[in-house]
């Protein structure tokens, strides 16, 4: 394969048919907002929808999977801006659920990157777990490295921060990893390996989880061993193309070079400039992709971050391109869509809607400034001086920017404390930082018996709907903690206290029934062709599960579930609301 051209287009397929032969069942990319898990707000890695899998739950197309997931980090926004950090990036991913091991994992991913994409092993080093507590040292990797021609010199042994991947939750599936990095430096690369050198580029990650964590923090052997591997698409897109700068790879160069038309600014002109647009470009490529999910800008969660992207692209358009308006934002988001356009459908026919709802957003934000403004005067004209805490105030409540703020005060002669400003950023971003890791690492492997079972009543309550109130009702998203459940669902109007009742009464009917719950593998055409209910905006692989509640309920699901409706409990609604228009709420537990 030629590496000076290769494209996205030629490298995904290029992973996908690899991994084919070597006998992997390719799945498609699973949604962005993993509805089915509470504990994350976006999907951050391919291993979100295989958790089941990877907790010894068959899955239906077998034991070894392959994919290109779409993925949102939230936690590297404040970081965007330099060369390689992204906040909407595509993950490619192989998976072993209890079948191969460290052998052929290593093997494969090095045969992948030197006889596919032709790069040279003599610029690849390797990090192992070096080991840890009652973990040992990882030395069969590190033997396999050196049987298949990596020298030594080129491994280098990490502890956990570096190595070792999971669990997930406080419990669970766990164990080291091994990690490959290219010399992305113009110059030959050095005989030993420094990986705090950022020459070398970090391009892919194979997890061996051979351990489960107890509860006492213990590490013992997992029955299944599993391989859990990733390459991010845009980093190798620019390795293998010699490329130093994602953003001048074909995933981003065409947003670049519209940037560059609209504000008539050259990429290169500084390192200022640079950081600006690749904000820019970035941030609109992953608002793109939310709205596409069905996600609107609001003040909470999901919402709450495409808000943030949106005016903070806003912010730096404004304040460091002086693009004004609302026309720049379609200007800029049209590579998008013609980028990613015959791989992502959903793009093409809701391109309208989604650049409406970005442009709406960035028209508030104006309003929004306008407020902050008026405040700041007010502040300054009364007071004289202005604190840090004044400062984070108007950057949080208003989303007030800390460049106007000293412009303004600049203009006044009136000093502002931005290094306390800083300080109090540095805060908030700590506490937003531990939350969101908190939120990932609380609970995906969630399986408890409380949560089995409100999952199971997701079915029962889907179906409930459509025989109580319109059996054109469609599931558009679920989101569970061993609380309650959360289930959306497309309606036009408020439920009134009676049908709320009636629905309750249903449920708890079917509850009482005792009604066994039956898991079958079939193709998804015959699924479909059967009448069971597949969730809204969900890509399935060719073979699913389908969970059968009787003759009540049929469902495409991945699981877990009860084994009989009498194990559930007594259904009770919390809550009914709206989210959106036309799409209705209902918040529910179980006594």
């Amino acid at each position: 394969m030629d590496n000076k051209t290769l494209n996205r287009k030629e490298l995904i397929n290029a992973y996908l048919e690899f991994f084919k032969s070597k006998k992997h069942k390719k799945i498609p990319s699973a949604p962005l907002t993993p509805e089915k898990d509470p504990t994350v707000l976006f999907t951050t890695a391919g291993m979100h929808p295989l958790v089941p899998y990877l907790l010894g739950q068959e899955h239906p197309l077998g034991k070894r999977i392959v994919s290109l997931q779409r993925c949102i980090r939230t936690t590297d926004i404040d970081n965007v801006g330099d060369k390689s950090h992204h906040t909407f990036f595509e993950m490619l991913g192989n998976w072993s659920l209890g079948d191969y091991w460290k052998k052929e994992a290593i093997s494969w991913s090095l045969e992948f990157l030197t006889e596919i994409l032709k790069l040279d092993i003599n610029r690849i080093s390797i990090t192992c777990f070096k080991g840890e507590g009652s973990v040992p040292k990882d030395e069969e990797s590190a033997r396999i490295w050196m049987s298949l021609g990596i020298p030594k010199e080129r491994i280098v042994f990490l502890g956990k921060k570096e190595n070792w991947w999971g669990p997930a939750g406080k419990t669970g599936p766990c164990g080291p990893d091994t990690e490959i990095f290219y010399w992305a430096g113009k110059e030959n690369p050095p005989k030993r390996f420094n990986p705090k050198d950022t020459r070398w580029v970090e391009i892919w990650n194979d997890v061996f989880m051979e351990y489960e964590k107890n509860i006492k923090g213990e590490y013992n052997p997992l029955k299944q061993k599993n391989v859990d591997t990733g390459m991010g698409l845009e980093r190798t897109l620019a390795v293998v193309n010699k490329i130093e700068d994602n953003y001048l790879t074909e995933t981003f160069l065409p947003i670049i070079k519209k940037i560059e038309k609209v504000s008539k600014k050259d990429y290169k002109e500084s390192e200022e400039i640079k950081k600006t647009m690749r904000i820019i470009a970035d941030h609109i490529k992953a608002s793109i992709f939310i709205v596409s999910e069905g996600v609107y800008p609001s003040n909470t969660e999901r919402g709450y971050v495409l808000r943030r992207l949106i005016r903070r692209l806003t912010k730096y358009a404004k304040i460091n391109l002086s693009l004004e308006g609302t026309n720049f934002i379609r200007e800029i988001a049209e590579p998008v869509f013609e980028i990613y356009g015959d791989s992502c459908e959903e793009l093409k026919k809701d391109k309208q809607k989604i650049l409406k709802i970005i442009e709406e957003e960035k028209i508030k934000f104006d309003k929004t400034i306008q407020k902050g403004l008026k405040i700041l005067e007010k502040k300054l004209k009364e007071d004289k001086v202005i604190t840090c805490k004044d400062i984070f105030l108007l950057y949080q409540s208003y989303g007030f920017p800390l460049e106007l703020t000293e412009e303004i005060s600049k203009e006044k002669n009136i000093q502002i404390d931005k290094e306390g400003f800083q300080n109090e950023l540095k805060k908030h971003q700590e506490l937003s930082q531990i939350s969101c890791k908190d939120k990932f690492k609380s609970g995906l492997a969630d399986c408890s018996e409380r949560t089995i079972k409100l999952h199971t009543l997701t079915h029962l309550l889907n179906e409930s709907l459509r025989k109580v109130l319109d059996k054109n009702i469609k599931q558009k998203g679920s989101n569970i903690t061993p609380e309650r459940l959360r289930f959306d669902f497309n309606f036009n109007r408020k439920l009134s206290e009676e049908e709320i009742k009636k629905v309750e009464d249903f449920v708890n009917k079917k509850i009482l029934e005792g009604i066994s719950v039956k898991k079958e593998k079939m193709l998804l055409k015959k699924a479909i062709k059967i009448g069971a209910q597949a969730e809204f905006g969900t890509r399935y692989p060719e073979v699913v599960d389908v969970y059968s509640i009787g003759s009540f309920s049929k469902e495409i699901c991945s699981g877990p579930h009860v084994k009989n409706t009498k194990e559930i409990g007594r259904f009770k609604i919390l809550k009914e609301e709206s989210v959106a228009s036309g799409i209705r709420r209902i918040k529910a537990t179980i006594d």
